[in-house]
């Protein structure tokens, strides 16, 4: 399985309403509940306005379209990286799932998958 890396720097944050996000900005993943409005993107893109917010995030994709009869991807990825003690942050679309870390850890998590089998593009 190939992991692509996405080259920019990723923000995490929270914002109150919608009409602060950028949405012609190229990538970026919003999810709303009854209880917060969550956003990640390129930190240039940023909002000036969040309630909280957490930059310094890198961040890579599994290659392709997976299909949903797939099961236990995440699982496996997250498994190789907890082994090494790194933390995630992951998001799925309808295609594909990401997996966001810090980037301290950036390095050190890509190497551990690639011992794995996985190929890093």
């Amino acid at each position: 399985m190939e992991l692509e890396k996405i080259e920019y720097e990723l923000t995490v944050c929270k914002v109150t309403e919608i009409s602060s996000i950028n949405m012609n900005a190229d990538f970026y993943f919003v999810g709303k509940t009854d209880e917060e409005l969550s956003l990640v993107c390129k930190t240039e893109d940023s909002p000036q306005n969040t309630v909280e917010r957490e930059d310094g995030w890198k961040g890579f994709r599994i290659k392709g379209v997976l299909d949903f009869s797939l099961t236990g991807i995440l699982y496996e990825l997250s498994g190789i990286l907890a082994e090494q003690k790194i933390g995630i942050f992951a998001v799925s679309t309808y295609n594909t799932d990401y997996i966001l870390v810090k980037e301290e850890n950036y390095e050190r998590a890509l190497a551990a998958l690639s011992s794995k089998g996985y190929t890093v593009i």
